[in-house]
């Protein structure tokens, strides 16, 4: 079943994880990525900046950009380097040019937006970025970070067996491509959504071997370095996903320090929580989060911190602090 899911995060393309080192590919210019944005009518109140996962591209938030435009929040999301629309998908720039993107794009809404709250959403190896930037010390800059189902399988959650298998696989055969056919994994339960991006020329259908090593590279950074996030934090799971290990989102959480903090599993989430039957939910949660109002799932409880008591893990009815008002 591990043995699935590690072929699944990183060969059957269905929403997360990150590349190689290898040979990286020539990068396009951060200037020319491609975007997408979603506006309200009005000014916002509030804006995102969307990160994809792998093999993905700015297109995974098209419904959610369009139901945040409708209540009045702007969303921006880009292709990284070596995803979407850019030159060479599939070939891996660099953990560093990720984080370069991340940088850049979020400077650029800082000079769009200089009064409005700018909050990150990271979906799967997006979250990673997000994550590895902040190891970095990088100036985010931000009001809040969402993480939805962050790519953590990495650190002590991968076993020796399969790192020594993929430092061999990388050495004899790193342009060999992956395509996950015949594994039983469900990334989501829209079923429909998935049918989509298989025909969709833009998501990558084949992963490379070298692109492998990548993945475990920048999971092994998110795994070990969350605890260099700083709050406000939204961390969204499913139960019901495929793809990350529930072990390795709970050691996730386990080493997470930030504060304020607040996790909202779905019984019913899959993987691809942003694109699920249940997506709404998800939507509505993220956005009454950021609005400072109960979550209306209802399922909102604080992250579990190494310093956190019993009775400080309860549940969570308000989103970020607003000014004046004392938080999650």
């Amino acid at each position: 079943m591990r043995a699935g899911r590690l072929a699944a995060l990183v060969a059957a393309g269905l929403g997360l994880l990150a590349c190689a080192p290898g040979t990286p590919a020539p990068p396009a210019e951060p200037h020319d990525l491609p975007r997408r944005v979603w506006l309200p009518e009005e000014p916002p109140r509030a804006v995102i900046l969307a990160v994809h996962g792998f093999n993905d591209y700015s297109n995974a938030f098209t419904d959610f950009g369009a139901f945040a435009a409708e209540q009045g929040v702007a969303v921006h999301a880009y292709d990284q380097r070596g995803f979407g629309a850019n030159p060479d998908p599939g070939r891996w720039p660099g953990t560093a040019a990720l984080i370069e993107d991340l940088l850049r794009e979020r400077e650029r809404l800082g000079t769009l937006y200089p009064d409005t709250p700018v909050y990150l959403l990271g979906e799967s190896m997006g979250a990673a970025v997000i994550i590895a930037a902040a190891a970095r010390d990088a100036p985010l800059d931000d009001d809040g970070i969402i993480l939805s189902a962050p790519a953590v399988w990495g650190g002590d959650q991968l076993s020796r067996f399969y790192r020594a298998t993929l430092w061999v696989m990388v050495r004899v055969a790193p342009g060999l491509e992956l395509t996950g056919n015949g594994l039983k994994i469900m990334a989501s339960d829209n079923i429909e959504m998935l049918r989509g991006l298989s025909a969709d020329p833009l998501f990558i259908k084949g992963t490379r071997v070298d692109a492998i090593a990548g993945l475990v590279e920048l999971m092994d950074i998110a795994a070990l370095s969350v605890d260099r996030l700083g709050g406000p934090l939204l961390v969204l799971g499913g139960a019901r996903d495929q793809v990350v290990p529930p072990g390795a989102h709970q050691a996730m959480l386990r080493r997470l320090t930030a504060q304020p903090c607040v996790e909202i599993v779905y019984p019913d989430g899959y993987h691809m929580l942003l694109r699920d039957l249940q997506r709404e939910a998800v939507w509505n949660d993220i956005l009454a989060w950021i609005d400072h109002k109960t979550i209306a799932s209802g399922s909102a409880v604080r992250c579990p911190d190494a310093g956190a008591t019993p009775a400080e893990i309860e549940t969570a009815a308000e989103g970020p602090a607003a000014p004046g008002r004392e938080s999650l």
